[in-house]
């Protein structure tokens, strides 16, 4: 049986978790340290979009909630094609290749008059790296057994930490020491740093690509072959119904997805306009949050083995939604702010690498036995989308409605961590104590800790 040899091939969970390792790079210094504080630091205050003055902060939140409306439409289409065809691996090459081409195109980015550019670019990364994560995700399944799928999620999450971490500290240095380098300041180290993100991402990726099978599926018929994304999604959603402890689980994830993506892509930008912290020290605690996040990640893979998968998430979420609370709380005129931040980012990097890990294998333990593993996921993927397509809107909206104060939308955060604590706290009804989940039975799917 060949699926069930590379269910069981370590060699192939490698190199899947190794595309963590690759493409890292982008959510750390694109999405989260570098290139939000450079665009806020080149760009005017105010910047006219169709004849409207909007915040700069404003209008980067604003363009990610539109990047990732995008991957949520476009998702259930290519996730059910790839599906049907049987060929995951090529779309998930695509996305990496886009994504990685985008982000080095951001190093022509250099201020007001080149704003589009950045702003189209940094959309078309974002679609780049979540799109390639619908097929990334649903490979889980098919290359791992279920008792492996926490380990293997978690080991992926903090490969991820490591290698974005290793290319943060030698762009870090660039900014700081742009002479050693032969650039002439540190916008330029920054503008290189991006450059350095594609040909991360696209290099070690070869590695995923090389081991990952690429199985062959029936073809597409020649008629209506657009839809069968959505037609299969709707299947799914059928089934989806049918299963409550999914449902609930998908609401809750839906909610608490809001905070944290909104908090990762926000942080550097919170730092800086609203603490008013210089640069390297934004950079070097996001860095700290990376190597907290991979002891992160194991603790909370270690704590589900003891608690349960649910348990395990309702303690991260409590810690999320005291981190929203305490962001809103800090003082930019308190003396020991910068080190109250540090704290911070560490309390973050605790709970970040948790909640990403067993959300993803938490789902996966709730799927059902079937080798459609795209389309199932992608409910997933578009639940997250969503999420933070309205989380980067609020969090830009209650900007512009505060004049600036992004203290106010911290806060708003702090509300749907408590909603998903809610949720998930309902779900618990649906867990036996020998902690399966009732409707699971006669329906081909697995238990669920």
């Amino acid at each position: 049986m060949r699926f069930r040899r590379k269910r069981n091939n370590s060699k192939v969970q490698n190199a899947w978790a190794f595309y963590d390792w690759a493409n890292s790079v982008y959510s750390l210094v694109i999405a989260t340290a570098v290139f939000p504080i450079y665009f806020e630091s080149v760009t005017t205050d105010a910047i006219q979009v169709f004849g409207f003055s909007v915040a700069n902060t404003a209008l980067y939140s604003y363009s990610l909630s539109v990047s990732f409306l995008i991957v949520a439409i476009i998702s259930p289409l290519l996730s059910g094609l790839a599906d049907h065809t049987g060929n995951k691996k090529a779309f998930l090459k695509f996305f990496c290749y886009l994504g990685a081409i985008a982000c080095a195109g951001l190093g022509f980015f250099h201020g007001d008059n080149t704003v589009w550019l950045a702003i189209v670019l940094s959309m078309l990364a974002s679609i780049g790296f979540w799109g390639s994560l619908v097929f990334y995700n649903a490979f889980l399944p098919e290359i791992a057994p279920q008792d492996r799928h926490d380990a293997l999620s978690a080991q992926g999450f903090a490969w991820g930490y490591i290698g974005g971490a290793l290319l943060l500290i030698f762009n870090l240095l660039m900014i700081n020491f742009p002479t050693w380098f032969g650039l002439t300041d540190a916008g330029q180290a920054s503008q290189v740093s991006f450059i350095t993100v594609g040909i991360w991402w696209a290099s070690f990726a070869q590695v995923t690509f090389r081991h990952l099978p690429g199985r062959k599926g029936e073809r597409i018929k020649a008629k209506g072959y657009i839809w069968t994304g959505y037609s299969r999604l709707r299947k799914v959603w059928k089934m989806v119904k049918k299963m409550p402890h999914l449902t609930w689980f998908l609401a809750a994830f839906f909610m608490y997805s809001t905070g944290v993506q909104t908090v990762i892509l926000m942080a550097g930008l919170f730092g800086s306009g609203q603490l008013n912290l210089p640069a390297e020290m934004l950079i070097l605690t996001i860095l700290i949050i990376q190597f907290v996040a991979i002891a992160g990640a194991y603790f909370f893979s270690f704590l589900s083995k003891i608690l349960g998968n649910i348990q395990a998430l309702l303690i991260s979420i409590v810690i999320w939604s005291g981190i929203c609370i305490a962001a809103y709380l800090l003082n930019p005129d308190h003396p020991d702010v910068i080190r109250q931040f540090f704290v911070l980012g560490g309390v973050v990097g605790l709970v970040m690498g948790g909640i990403q890990s067993l959300s993803r294998s938490t789902y996966s333990k709730m799927l059902p036995a079937s080798i459609n593993t795209a389309s199932l996921f992608s409910f997933y993927d578009v639940t997250e989308k969503i999420a933070i397509v309205f989380g980067t809107f609020t969090f830009g909206l209650t900007i512009q409605l505060s004049d600036g104060d992004m203290g106010q939308s911290a806060l708003m955060l702090a509300v749907f961590f408590l909603i998903a604590f809610l949720l998930m706290m309902y779900l618990l009804r649906f867990i036996k104590p020998q902690r399966l989940v009732p409707s699971l039975k006669g329906q081909g799917l697995t238990s669920i800790r």
